[in-house]
């Protein structure tokens, strides 16, 4: 006990307090380095920042095609939910049919588009000699020698049959677009179901960061705005529809093998905007070019009358009804969003031009006429 008692009444050591002296003055924030010091640290992180979304570019467009789409396609699953199912099965059934049309598109298409891609490479030193037989081509081909320069070009990139894996960049160049094309149309389908499934949820969301007295209103016109959406998705397939239709008759005045097929390529080709008929044209004359030469003179016309028809009298009307947008600004946002962002801005130009005039109508005007 003794032993123990000395331990307890052992003084502890105090923890030795060191003098580090006083504190200087803060430091001058408006001091030249100081300025200059922050103002680069700034302009580093902002350029990091946009490095890095530069590098992420890809990945939001993905994101944002992907949204664009489960919004378009939210008006049919609400149609088949009013209907006594679920939102997932809903889902369930839009899904179901974009693989019966994918699985028809890969069974209609592909085999007539080998084939005739493969006439056509054969035909193509035959159709580029018939041109010839034209006074004015052979007169032109006299002094510029045009189509001698692309009878030897041909030539020589078909003559050991690798017309394709030259197109693009060899065998590791076809391998490599496969891949890609495949994982991107995935990984959008897998966002567009997520999105789909998940959309009251996420506008939920989105609406608790709202005042609460604003919430109703706000709602509303989130609601009006993906109507609008998908109203523009629902035009857009009707615009390409209609080019598939028009094109599949042409094709059968014309006398092209597998017409139906052809409808259905110009279909998907008129969804996608800017490059869409371009891409249409293209391939219709080279199936009509297959025939002959006056068969792809004569497709090449009446496809682009068409697509003059469509861009200044069937579209601006079909959008003037359905979005209420007119067709001046139908043609202007589609031009703006496209120079801007490309392809997924000519995409989102027109929806974003039918909501902007929306917020103008319902909020903007009446607040100017009660000032």
């Amino acid at each position: 006990m003794a032993i123990s008692d000395r331990i307890k009444r052992k003084p502890k050591n105090s923890p030795v307090v060191s003098d580090f002296g006083t504190a200087g003055a803060p430091i001058d924030r408006g001091h030249p380095f100081y300025f200059g010091f922050v103002a680069t640290i700034g302009a580093l992180t902002a350029f990091v920042l946009m490095r890095a979304l530069a590098s992420a570019s890809q990945v939001f467009v993905l994101i944002l095609v992907a949204l664009f789409l489960a919004t378009g396609l939210n008006p049919a699953v609400e149609a088949i939910r009013r209907r006594g199912l679920s939102r997932g099965g809903a889902v369930a059934i839009i899904l179901v049919l974009v693989i019966i049309f994918v699985v028809l598109f890969a069974a209609l298409v592909v085999p007539p588009l080998i084939s005739q891609g493969t006439q056509l490479i054969e035909s193509a030193p035959q159709l580029l000699d018939s041109l010839k037989n034209n006074s004015t081509i052979a007169d032109i081909n006299k002094h510029y020698g045009i189509i001698d320069t692309l009878d030897k070009k041909l030539a020589s990139i078909t003559s050991d049959g690798t017309l394709l894996i030259t197109a693009f960049g060899g065998v590791i160049g076809v391998g490599r677009t496969v891949l890609s094309g495949t994982f991107t149309a995935l990984t959008i389908l897998v966002l567009t179901l997520y999105f789909i499934t998940s959309l009251p949820q996420a506008t939920a969301l989105g609406l608790k960061l709202v005042p609460a007295s604003r919430r109703p209103r706000i709602a509303a016109l989130t609601d009006a705005i993906i109507a609008r959406v998908g109203a523009f998705v629902g035009s857009q397939i009707l615009v390409s529809f209609l080019a598939a239709i028009f094109m599949t008759f042409f094709g059968l005045i014309l006398g092209l093998p597998s017409p139906i097929a052809i409808g259905i390529i110009i279909f998907v080709c008129g969804l996608v905007p800017l490059i869409g008929h371009f891409l249409g044209a293209t391939i219709f004359t080279i199936i009509a070019l297959t025939q002959s030469v006056t068969a792809g003179v004569a497709a090449f016309i009446g496809y682009v009358v068409y697509v003059q028809i469509e861009n200044y009298v069937l579209t601006p009307r079909i959008m003037k009804r359905t979005l209420a947008v007119p067709g001046a600004v139908t043609i202007i946002s589609a031009l703006i969003g496209t120079s801007l962002l490309g392809l997924v801005g000519g995409l989102l130009a027109v929806p974003v031009a039918a909501s902007v005039i929306l917020i103008l109508e319902e909020v903007v005007i009446p607040r100017a006429e009660k000032s």
